[in-house]
């Protein structure tokens, strides 16, 4: 059963935050994750407007997901979003029932 990462973010510091994004492809090719959707054009169709930047990834299975999300690679990759502000995200998983 296939589950998401649906993220919404904001980027206060470019070149800071690009330490995180360089890293994140391979980290989600090593769980099979497959970016659905990163950064396009949206519409908030009801409530907060908070973060500009959209993603969704898929997963084979919510186990997965969460491994990629828990694991040293990627904690130390969004260390560098998190560092000074570079950006902010709120990370939803969802089981794809």
């Amino acid at each position: 059963m296939p589950a998401y990462w649906i993220a919404h973010g904001k980027i206060n510091k470019p070149e800071q935050y690009k330490n995180y994004a360089d890293r994140v492809p391979e980290i989600l090719a090593k769980y099979n994750g497959k970016v659905l959707a990163r950064g396009g054009e949206y519409k908030t169709l009801e409530g907060p407007d908070d973060f500009p930047r959209h993603v969704v990834i898929e997963f084979e299975s919510l186990e997965q997901a969460e491994a990629c999300f828990e694991s040293e690679e990627y904690r130390s990759a969004a260390a560098h979003r998190r560092a000074d502000g570079a950006g902010e995200v709120r990370i939803t998983i969802v089981d794809g029932q």
